[in-house]
């Protein structure tokens, strides 16, 4: 059986971003792997309620996934709202798809407050980054999946081709 990979929409071409906009990558493995089947395409934000576009939002005290999953912390937007429950829901849903579909690894948009796997904003809204993760990188990866950068597609076809 080949392996199914979850991908975040907006890399795929989706205007799912915060700003209404994708964040397409066009690259010759991630179009052989549409075409063998194995892409799952989900915006885990949007599937969590959240509407396109919409206010950035970030993790507080430049905090972690994990710590928003612990509750210890809240994704807030930058209008001050607190935006963490459709963060956390959309994370689980993603999982749920994962699951669904088999899929043990996963490409996701660094940065994001739901899919940076490497990498999140900090929390203060002036584009300063910090190492860590979002809700639903850290859900995917508690669960078992691998979880990969946008920019690491060749990481995850070496890790593929180890099968």
């Amino acid at each position: 059986m080949t392996a199914k990979i979850l991908v975040s929409a907006c890399l795929l071409g989706s205007p799912v971003r915060y700003n209404g906009s994708d964040k397409r990558i066009e690259h010759s493995l991630l179009e052989r792997w549409r075409c063998e089947g194995r892409l799952v395409s989900i915006c885990p934000e949007v599937a969590g309620g959240l509407p396109t576009p919409r206010p950035p939002a970030e993790i507080e005290q430049a905090a972690s996934g994990s710590d928003v999953l612990e509750g210890e912390v809240r994704i807030l937007d930058a209008q001050g709202d607190d935006v963490t429950a459709p963060f956390v829901a959309g994370a689980r849903l993603a999982l749920q798809v994962a699951r669904e579909y088999d899929c043990r690894f996963a490409l996701l948009t660094d940065g994001s407050p739901s899919c940076g796997s490497r990498e999140v904003h900090d929390g203060s809204f002036n584009g300063t980054r910090h190492a860590g993760e979002g809700v639903t990188a850290a859900l995917l990866r508690r669960h078992g999946i691998e979880v990969f950068a946008h920019d690491e597609i060749e990481a995850l076809a070496e890790r593929l081709g180890g099968l």
